[in-house]
């Protein structure tokens, strides 16, 4: 068995608590700090991953993902974990046996269900990554977690080319001590 035939939705799961975890460790004067996600300070990352969940929930509801927006705003500085907490329930409430079988619509285009889980575990921990580095936070998610999305992403995101239709910059070396969720933050053109 594969990394692209594991059900992908226990380690969505997993990434979803662990920055759950690391938005409740958020203090106020950390919002307007930066990030290694260079168009995101903390709060804007924060309303990023708000939105990850949102997508996600509305591609296994089989609704467009571009009604939502890049970033949500208006959410309390106080309630970014719990909100993001009931998204990504909601989001993982959507993804029945049958959507992860589908051809679902995802923001870059048209891919079996199962992929698209892929690429929102993707996403969830390489931000969450941001946010730890950004907030002094332990920047390692479950190891076992990380490593299956770093194969899944080294499968589905090329090395090379990046920009332009792959909206990533080009791979960073990882450090020799690089854990897995550093690994595929490095994958995904990110560096401390």
């Amino acid at each position: 068995m594969t990394t692209a035939d594991l059900d992908p939705r226990p380690r969505y799961r997993a990434a979803t608590e662990w920055v759950v975890g690391l938005a409740a460790g958020v203090r106020p004067d950390q919002l307007t700090a930066p990030t290694p996600c260079p168009e995101f300070d903390v709060r804007t990352l924060l309303g990023h991953l708000v939105t990850t969940a949102r997508r996600a929930r509305a591609v296994g509801d089989g609704r467009p993902p571009l009604d939502v927006p890049v970033v949500t705003t208006g959410v309390a500085d106080a309630d970014w974990a719990s909100t993001y907490a009931m998204d990504a329930k909601h989001a993982l409430a959507a993804w029945s046996d049958e959507r992860l079988t589908a051809q679902v619509e995802v923001p870059w285009g048209t891919v079996p269900g199962r992929a698209a889980v892929w690429a929102y575990v993707n996403e969830t921990l390489v931000h969450g990554w941001d946010l730890a580095v950004a907030t002094g936070q332990p920047a390692e998610a479950d190891p076992a977690v990380a490593q299956a999305a770093l194969v899944a992403a080294q499968r589905a995101i090329p090395a090379e080319p990046r920009g332009g239709p792959v909206p990533f910059a080009a791979p960073v070396p990882p450090a020799p001590n690089a854990g897995p969720t550093e690994r595929l933050a490095n994958w995904s053109g990110r560096s401390r």
